[in-house]
């Protein structure tokens, strides 16, 4: 089974076993719901399933208790584990639209079919998304994820077509 991060529990909270969580998910309020079900994966051992009682916001954290969890005790050892869904819990995108680890990794390729690097990393910025391109020379590359540049995305190829701007590589 497949599993995938939604957050990242950061601490407990209290002594009945509330955990603070960093979201790492877009479907918060979906995903952190009452009576979903996440999986908390602890080192190299098998996920294990836990069920949300509770979920309240305080600031940027999601605070979470869960029903197998009753007390600090018990939720100190999940303390820097990842909350983790299956593939089947995921949400279907609209077309077009991609999971960030979907995108990390793929191979970029100019119009002209040049090999241009691989895509490392991800950043969120307030108008439109950066893609960061390793390129084949060691320097990184921030490459705007807009309609204008990415001209296709082909998961099964494991590849995206873009109109390299000019000056791009002249960072």
């Amino acid at each position: 089974m497949t599993y995938n991060n939604v957050g990242k529990i950061v601490n407990t909270h209290g002594i009945r076993g509330e955990v603070k969580v960093l979201a790492t998910t877009d479907f918060v309020d979906k995903r952190f719901a009452p009576g979903e079900t996440l999986y908390v994966a602890i080192k190299d051992n098998e996920p294990k399933k836990l069920t949300i009682q509770r979920h309240r916001r305080q600031k940027q954290f999601e605070m979470l208790t869960f029903e197998e969890v009753s007390d600090i005790n018990e939720a100190e050892k999940y303390k820097g584990a990842q909350l983790q869904i299956t593939s089947d819990q995921q949400t279907p995108l609209e077309n077009g639209e991609f999971y960030y680890r979907e995108i990390i990794g793929l191979k970029v390729y100019s119009v002209q079919k040049e090999f241009l690097g691989t895509i490392t990393d991800i950043m969120e910025t307030g108008a439109n998304d950066v893609w960061i391109v390793a390129r084949p020379n060691g320097k990184e590359v921030l490459l705007p994820a807009i309609k204008d540049v990415i001209l296709n995305v082909n998961l099964d190829q494991h590849c995206v077509i873009v109109d390299w701007l000019e000056g791009l590589d002249e960072q």
